[in-house]
């Protein structure tokens, strides 16, 4: 019993950050050291965004976490149908491909 009380790792979850962070876009660049992962909130009609987060791993990490986001995917797609992928033009739109809303 004492040994798996030495390998359980507590993870502690504040409530703010539960409460998560919204993204619709995310860049991911690399160096000989890091990968670096932005997550943005892309605004219909607001030509600007802010970074909302960033993560920052080492090459190893992001390997598993490609290979756990995959798994995950295809555990989704096997209980819900196929994630449909629309093909974008060149760019990203700023008003989501919609039309605009008047007020």
């Amino acid at each position: 019993m004492e040994e798996q009380n030495e390998n359980q790792l507590n993870i502690e979850l504040s409530e703010e950050i539960a409460e998560g962070v919204y993204s619709n876009l995310a860049i991911i660049t690399h160096s000989n050291s890091e990968f670096v992962i932005d997550f943005i909130r892309v605004m219909p009609g607001v030509p600007k965004a802010k970074v909302k987060s960033r993560i920052i791993l080492t090459p190893e990490h992001a390997k598993r976490l490609a290979s756990a986001l995959q798994d995950n995917i295809e555990k989704f797609e096997n209980a819900n149908g196929r994630i449909k992928i629309q093909s974008e033009p060149t760019g990203f739109p700023m008003n989501f491909g919609g039309t605009m809303g008047q007020a």
